[in-house]
């Protein structure tokens, strides 16, 4: 067996060359009862031809960790912010299909609000962040899209909540591998395309984001797509969903005593809370 490489951010990532010949990646982070769903439905997605790497161990203990095996799916290039937003859009949700498995639970800490105290558990990081009041125009924020989202009535679909272009790759202008399947969740078609449509640009550098217009034009181009237009209830919440993601990358900035996530939402606030039906 020969190790190809090793890397990591909130998971321990190792792509190994088996005796056989199969090039396969090794996945290993904290146990959570939500991954054996998460696999399910990228076994059904990659059963279906959806263009992500198909599961081939796992979830199994490692240790303190939980592991996963899946094919190596190389190659291929990210999606730049000019290369058209139609192009980012591979419809992350969708209530026909094959992935019937529902994951249990929420997907990463940041990606929709969860129970407990105003903000969930930081995910690249120890302590609480509700212990760390302010900016108090950002934690008004997050206490009304927390408000907006809760009372949601949509159908729950099943999607990827974590769409930046650093999880997608593509060659010869084609679809090549969605990664990061530990994403997948069961949540409203317009919370799933909304947390995308403010962060698809992001490509692992400092400060990336969508800006509110490149947010709006994925969100139409997501309307197209899905060949119906969104009511407003769904706009608002695509909008909402969006805000949310941003404010919690930018609330964990504030722990550091601020930064470029921070200063962009800052300001961008206005806009996106109007768009999402919110006075903040």
């Amino acid at each position: 067996m020969e190790e190809l490489f090793r890397a990591g951010y909130l998971s321990e990532v190792t792509g190994l060359r088996l005796a056989d010949g199969r090039e396969v990646v090794v996945k290993a982070r904290p146990p959570a009862a939500r991954l054996r769903g998460c696999v399910a439905v990228q076994a059904a997605l990659a059963g279906a031809g959806f263009p992500c790497p198909r599961p081939l161990a796992g979830p199994a203990p490692l240790g303190r960790l939980a592991a996963t095996g899946e094919e190596l799916v190389g190659g291929g290039d990210l999606l730049g912010p000019g290369a058209g937003r139609r192009r980012a859009v591979r419809r992350p949700a969708g209530r026909a299909g094959p992935p019937r498995p529902r994951p249990g639970g929420r997907a990463d800490p940041g990606a929709v609000p969860a129970l407990g105290g105003l903000w969930p558990p930081p995910d690249d990081r120890d302590g609480s962040l509700d212990d760390h009041p302010g900016p108090a125009w950002l934690d008004r924020v997050a206490a009304a899209v927390r408000e907006r989202l809760a009372g949601l009535r949509l159908p729950p679909v099943v999607g990827h909540a974590d769409w930046p272009s650093q999880n997608l790759r593509r060659h010869g202008g084609r679809p090549l591998a969605v990664h990061d399947w530990d994403s997948a969740v069961a949540q409203p078609e317009a919370v799933v395309a909304g947390l995308a449509a403010a962060v698809w640009p992001a490509a692992g550098g400092p400060a990336e984001a969508a800006t509110v217009q490149q947010t709006a034009e994925f969100l139409a181009a997501y309307e197209q797509a899905r060949g119906r237009p969104w009511t407003s209830v769904e706009r608002q919440a695509c909008w909402a969903a969006g805000l949310w993601v941003r404010a919690f990358n930018a609330k964990k900035e504030r722990l550091d005593g601020g930064g470029p996530q921070l200063d962009r939402l800052a300001g961008e606030v206005a806009e996106r809370a109007a768009r999402a039906g919110l006075t903040i």
